[in-house]
């Protein structure tokens, strides 16, 4: 039997990751959970290094992916202690603690590791994050593949998929202010048209992810920093668009042709996926696809989404 631990596996990736490898007749996953533990997850908080190593020793998984992060750019960037607790210190601890048991690990980083200005990025580019978000899963990053030599990084752009709440991707982050813009006398809600972005499916990290496993399990497991991308460049402006439209929603949205946030984002830091692509790994479901499968599975009746 063939044991995977997922940590964080109440999340956005976790969630879908755990029912992806729930399809594997045999295997055993265990996942963990900590805002939001139910009666499938085990509570553990990854900032406990003891807690964590009673689990790993207790369980004793074959591999374990860490799909925990605080991924929020804008908290990590007023509060660098917690981003450090979570996307450094957390992944140095459970890395210690798999390597003791000769555990294949997979931690999930991010495209924000670059500053965005020579795309594409290969895996063995040079990092340099603008933000304290990119500064701290980079350090992560190190922290995994210095600690054990059974590890792997994959680095993921903006994702989206089936959700619990709006605001938990930033893709249907957009939803409420396009739905309160095509309301009658509804206001135009400026879209930010600067940043190109990614976007991608977590159904097809999970099904990626599932084929690193399966690699690992066969005893060819993969090391070191790979990268999956989505192949379909747009702004938030324009995947604001295509939500209006599978919405069908007379949406009044109003490009943005600089950068407005507070915290510094790169322009863009496509990743290319060339390492996992010669090794036959990765699917991609189309963003119109996929993207009404999620609106479809999440209730919404027409009204300003809350």
């Amino acid at each position: 039997m063939f044991k995977v631990a997922v940590i964080g596996g109440s999340g956005l990736v976790g969630r879908v990751l755990v029912d992806e490898l729930a399809q594997q007749t045999d295997w055993q996953v265990v996942a963990t959970a900590f805002t939001r533990p139910g009666p499938d997850t085990v509570a553990l908080d990854i900032r406990d290094a003891q807690a964590v190593e009673r689990f790993v020793e207790r369980e004793a998984p074959d591999a374990l992916v860490i799909a925990a992060a605080e991924r929020r750019p804008d908290v990590c960037e007023h509060d660098p202690a917690l981003a450090r607790a979570l996307n450094v210190d957390a992944v140095r601890t459970l890395a210690t603690a798999a390597k003791r048991r000769g555990t294949w690990t997979l931690s999930i980083s991010t495209d924000y590791v670059f500053d965005g200005g020579h795309p594409p990025y290969q895996h063995d580019s040079e990092p340099s994050p603008l933000n304290a978000y990119g500064r701290s899963k980079l350090e992560g990053e190190r922290a995994l593949l210095d600690t054990t030599e059974l590890g792997c990084v994959l680095r993921l752009p903006l994702l989206y998929g089936p959700i619990v709440s709006w605001s938990e991707s930033a893709v249907t982050s957009l939803v409420p202010a396009i739905a309160a813009s095509a309301v009658p006398d509804g206001k135009p809600a400026p879209m930010d048209a600067w940043a190109i972005r990614y976007p991608t499916f977590t159904p097809d990290v999970a099904f990626v992810i599932r084929q690193l496993l399966e690699r690992h399990a066969r005893g060819e497991a993969i090391r070191g920093i790979v990268q999956w991308s989505g192949d379909e460049p747009m702004s938030k402006y324009e995947i604001a668009v295509r939500l209006a439209e599978a919405l069908r929603l007379d949406a009044q949205l109003t490009p943005q042709s600089t950068p407005t946030d507070t915290t510094p984002r790169p322009h863009n830091c496509h990743l290319a996926s060339s390492r996992l692509e010669a090794l036959g790994i990765g699917r991609r479901t189309p963003f119109d696809t996929a993207i009404r499968e999620v609106l479809t599975a999440f209730p919404w009746r027409g009204e300003a989404p809350a």
